[in-house]
């Protein structure tokens, strides 16, 4: 067979081998638009409040869209229906994408500009991202060093016979009152809370902001001035379905970090210390709160 000939046949076959080829393999998307959303452990939020995905892109925040959970976890807008396959079309060029943050916004929220209140982010790899609370674009730290003592006792009144009625995030374990808890500090759009389960009940101790110093409230406490230490005393004003004063032995401690403006009165997802107070739980001992991060919600990011 002639040279010329030859060679015109191999490369034609082999121009047909790289044809082939691009039927089956596309190229990548040049400009991605689209990121997918995963979650476990994120809890819908109420009242209005909704959550809201941003691409970081150049130092600048690029909304991809609000967004809340049903009960059962599954992405839905703010309508309600259910987002298929938590795919959000966002319009934008997101291949220079650098982190991914995840917002509570108020109800209402029309602005283009995120609320201070990250609650998941990650920085972007190949174009995916793991979210976590931890990320620095988030709350920064992943609580897993938080600790957490307590007490029960009742120092808002001058009765004697409802010691365990009142919880105080406090430790007596040199002998005088001292801190109880040690909690990182908190960025913007974030306050802790203090909780007793009081029989499946979730009732708040106060909202705060330091380890030391009293709460922002005490909606339930007696007369008398409380150590300078979150907590309350559970004596009056006692909410639907409960009596005061109570017997907390048995019930749970809980802090909680809450949103701040909050959706809910009830305890948000993040969890870090939750304090199983025994059965047998009495006044003027140091009960510990175990550590429970493990549990605070993550994510992954998509960009397609």
């Amino acid at each position: 067979m002639n040279r010329g000939i030859a060679g015109s046949l191999l490369l034609a076959a082999v121009f047909a081998l790289v044809a082939c080829g691009d039927d089956l393999v596309e190229p990548p998307d040049p400009d991605p638009e689209t990121v997918v959303l995963s979650f476990q452990g994120l809890e819908p939020l109420s009242n209005g409040f909704h959550y809201e995905g941003w691409a970081i892109i150049d130092g600048a925040a690029v909304t991809t869209g609000k967004f809340n959970l049903d009960a059962s976890g599954v992405l839905v807008d703010l309508d309600g229906t259910e987002i298929p396959g938590g795919a959000f079309q966002t319009g934008a060029n997101l291949g220079n994408t650098s982190a991914i943050v995840i917002t509570i916004e108020p109800a209402g929220d029309i602005d283009d500009d995120p609320a201070a209140t990250h609650v998941l982010a990650g920085d972007v790899s190949s174009l995916a991202a793991d979210l976590t609370v931890g990320a620095p674009q988030a709350l920064a730290d992943d609580f897993t060093t938080a600790t957490g003592s307590y007490i029960l006792a009742t120092p808002t009144d001058a009765v004697e016979d409802n010691e365990n009625s009142g919880i105080w995030f406090l430790s007596l374990a040199t002998g005088n009152p001292a801190a109880g808890l040690s909690l990182p500090t908190l960025p913007d759009g974030w306050a802790y809370e203090g909780w007793a389960v009081i029989d499946g009940t979730p009732v708040t101790t106060g909202t705060f902001v330091s380890a030391t110093g009293s709460d922002f409230a005490a909606p339930f406490s007696g007369p008398l001035a409380g150590p300078p230490f979150p907590g309350e005393d559970f004596l009056v004003n006692a909410p639907n379905g409960l009596e005061f004063p109570t017997d907390l032995a048995g019930m749970t401690g809980v802090i909680s970090i809450e949103p701040s403006p909050d959706d809910s009165e009830l305890p948000f997802t993040l969890k870090p210390l939750v304090g199983a107070i025994p059965a047998d739980g009495s006044t003027g001992i140091t009960y510990e709160a175990a550590n429970n991060a493990g549990a605070f919600p993550t994510g992954t990011a998509t960009i397609q």
